[in-house]
């Protein structure tokens, strides 16, 4: 057996070595399996979907060590692991991406794993599920199937049967796709381009994509990464395109500077003439040719040239596309997670901030105008004063101090100068003396380590200002309503709005006039129809124009540990972060917020098996109102926290169980006798009759023998610890 071995791997000769090391496959489909990435000084190769797919592995470097943050050490051990384990498909050793669902035993090498329709999903922890138990989509009713269906991709024809290969738009419903060309096309088009080729979604097909597996590579798309892929742009035109051309060395002749020098057209830049042949002035180089001209009604002068916008476009695009987190290969679309991925950025240093009774605003804004600041510090906070003083000290540990101070800040920041508006809905403030103090930029720190600090949601941006923001959703233009009710210039705009006959208008005009002048909209309007775009300029001139410098300055101050960035490029996901939402706690969602760890022995198993069942049951009945204690007084007791954090808890919540304490007596001999009454000990020990809470957010749930008892026990603790924290007011 030994010989045979020997000369099977000496038959294999240099192909071993270009297998990958994890799923012992040669093939090199970028697309399909990721990067082959070759570690010359330890003779390995690996698929890089292998790597994030793999259930022993984990990113535990920076991005520029190993393999991509993957350690050459953690890569031996999963090969080790692995060997162990014989994959479902070819049978062979080496199997390493395993279900992720516990009681499912299932486990292939990736590529076997794709044969029989496992789906990985390049989020989070990157688990996998087998075809039993992979994530599904349901077909949407009233679609005519009579027509003949293609690949939105590669236009061929297939049935318009949804399976592993076979995905569809959740959007428009009508686009269809075989999962290899949706992949190969993610793979083309980068974060920044993939979309749903017929309707052109990008957000909710982008989600939908990587919960059924499709891999997005945060980059750019590969035709805008080529080399020289725009150079055909820099070539200019130098043609000249007048009705007559006088230059005596003919049209396709520009001169460096002088009257036949080629100018451009301003706005399309595919016309030129020579400033000659125009009757231009010597140095003027303000032209449009006649198309754009006419298009402009005879304002081309004063319309900003479309290239510049691209151009503007493309250079915000390309500065994005590099940004790398901790989750740049397991991404998600849950803010939770996008913020978490800014938390390793914060440093063990701390700094000590004091606040003297309840004034948070003014110690967040001594700690960031301090000259030693540094936004990587971990926050270590402390009250002084009197009224927080009925508050016992044993409650209040570091992590919960931090939390009730960046919940008092969020609100002090809500009812500051700055804004304006209903609460829960408030716009941003022009204020000349927060200009002048650079209170928004201050403002805009403060916000980003309320989310980057474990803190609470910001929950009081009303949709417009998040839009002015971070343009979401893109494009789409504000209106009145959007405004801040019962200001004066809110006022004087809608009055506007509502002018009807075309002589009252005139009149509201008349006036508003000082409005306009400053708006620059004191134009001449002729129908009713022309009152609208009036609006539109004024809406945009109260809300943006005049307000530039100020959402200026709390971008930059966003821009803190990451966070504006962040939000950019998942803006969709983190709106109701900034914004208020209806979202409640229900019983679900808490429950999904706990780990349960259960013990290994088998008679601790069983006994924590029916406490998990009571803990569900408890939850149901705090939400419907039949238990004493609410759902928010039980996160409250259970971390610290009144609501959920926007970037989740670190560490997580987890859940074990008190058991009872056996107590033996001490000593020797007895013989039966002494047995009979440790026996007995053992029946009549009481343990944890309430649940305790331990460091890091974990709850330990007492062993009960019956339902009523666990209950009532945690009602008594819940109620007893609430009563002691300080109330929101």
């Amino acid at each position: 057996m030994r010989k045979k071995k020997s000369m099977r791997r000496s038959e294999g000769g240099d192909n071993t070595q270009e297998c990958c090391a994890l799923c012992r496959c040669s093939d090199d489909d970028p697309a399909l399996f990721g990067d082959k990435i070759r570690i010359e000084e330890d003779n390995l190769s690996v698929h890089y979907f292998c790597l994030l797919t793999s259930c022993g592995i984990y990113q535990r470097g920076e991005e520029d060590e190993g393999v991509l943050g993957f350690l050459v050490n953690d890569i031996k051990k999963e090969i080790q692991r692995s060997a162990r384990l014989k994959c479902m498909g070819c049978r062979r050793n080496g199997a390493c991406v395993g279900c992720n669902v516990p009681s499912c035993r299932r486990v292939v090498h990736f590529p076997c794993g794709r044969k029989l329709r496992f789906v990985s999903q390049f989020t989070g922890l990157f688990p996998s599920y087998c075809e039993l138990h992979s994530p599904s989509q349901t077909l949407t009713s009233g679609l005519d199937h009579s027509l003949p269906q293609s690949c939105s991709v590669c236009l061929d024809v297939l049935q318009p049967v949804l399976s592993f290969s076979v995905l569809k738009c959740p959007s428009c419903h009508n686009s269809w796709f075989h999962r290899d060309c949706v992949q190969r096309q993610a793979h083309s088009a980068g974060l920044f381009f993939f979309r749903c080729t017929l309707c052109n979604n990008k957000e909710s097909f982008q989600e939908e994509m990587i919960r059924l597996g499709i891999y997005i590579p945060e980059r750019d798309a590969s035709w805008e990464m080529e080399d020289n892929a725009y150079s055909d742009l820099l070539e200019v035109y130098t043609r000249c395109d007048a009705l007559t051309c006088v230059c005596h060395e003919g049209r396709g002749h520009s001169a460096m500077s002088g009257w036949f020098k080629v100018i451009r057209c301003q706005l399309c830049g595919s016309r030129g003439t020579h400033r000659k042949c125009s009757d231009l002035r010597l140095n003027s180089s303000d032209w449009a040719c006649n198309e754009c001209t006419h298009r402009t009604d005879g304002r081309a002068s004063l319309v900003s040239s479309p290239q510049v916008e691209q151009r503007k476009n493309l250079w915000l695009k390309r500065h994005l596309s590099p940004l790398r987190s901790a989750i740049s290969h397991k991404r998600s679309g849950y803010p939770e997670e996008l913020l978490q991925s800014l938390v390793p950025k914060l440093r063990p240093l701390s700094v000590q901030v004091e606040v003297c009774e309840d004034q948070a605003l003014r110690a967040g804004l001594d700690l960031v105008r301090s000259i030693n600041f540094d936004a990587t510090h971990t926050l270590s906070v402390r009250f002084t004063g009197t009224r927080l003083s009925t508050v016992p000290r044993s409650l209040w540990d570091d992590d919960t101090a931090r939390r009730f101070f960046l919940k008092l800040l969020v609100q002090q920041i809500q009812d500051c100068e700055l804004f304006e508006g209903p609460d829960g809905c408030k716009n941003l403030r022009l204020d000349s003396q927060a200009v002048k103090d650079d209170l928004y930029f201050d403002i805009g720190v403060l916000l980003a380590l309320v989310l980057v600090h474990a803190g609470s949601p910001i929950s009081f941006f009303s949709r417009a200002l998040y839009q002015c923001l971070f343009n979401h959703p893109a494009n789409r233009p504000l209106t009145a309503a959007h405004m801040t009710p019962n200001t004066h210039l809110t006022c004087q705009v809608h009055r506007l709005a509502a002018a009807a006959p075309l002589d009252k208008l005139h009149d509201v005009m008349a006036e508003s006039r000082d409005l306009l002048e400053l708006a620059g909209c004191n134009r001449p309007i002729n129908s009713l129809e022309e009152r609208e775009t009036l609006v539109e300029d004024l809406v945009s001139f109260t809300m943006i124009t005049r307000m530039q410098l100020p959402l200026k300055r709390f971008r930059e101050g966003l821009q803190t540990l990451g966070v504006f960035e962040q939000v950019l490029l998942f803006s969709s996901a983190f709106v109701r972060v900034f914004c208020q939402v209806d979202d409640q706690l229900t019983a679900q969602s808490v429950a999904e917020l706990f780990t349960i760890r259960f013990s290994e022995q088998e008679e601790k198993l069983n006994q924590e098996t029916p406490v998990a069942s009571f803990w569900r049951h408890f939850l149901s009945e705090c939400e419907d109102g039949r238990s004493s204690v609410s759902l928010q007084d039980l996160v409250l007791f259970s971390t610290g926290a009144r609501e959920l954090s926007a970037v989740g808890f670190f560490p997580p919540p987890s859940i074990s169980f008190l058991h009872p304490v056996i107590k033996e007596e001490q000593g020797e001999g007895g013989g039966g006798r002494t047995q009979r009454r440790r026996a007995k000990n053992r029946k009549l020990s009481l343990g944890g009759l309430f649940p305790q809470i331990q460091p890091g957010s974990k709850l330990l749930l007492p062993i009960a023998s019956s339902y009523v008892g666990f209950k009532s026990s945690m009602e008594q603790a819940v109620s007893h610890h609430v009563h002691l924290l300080p109330s929101e007011s």
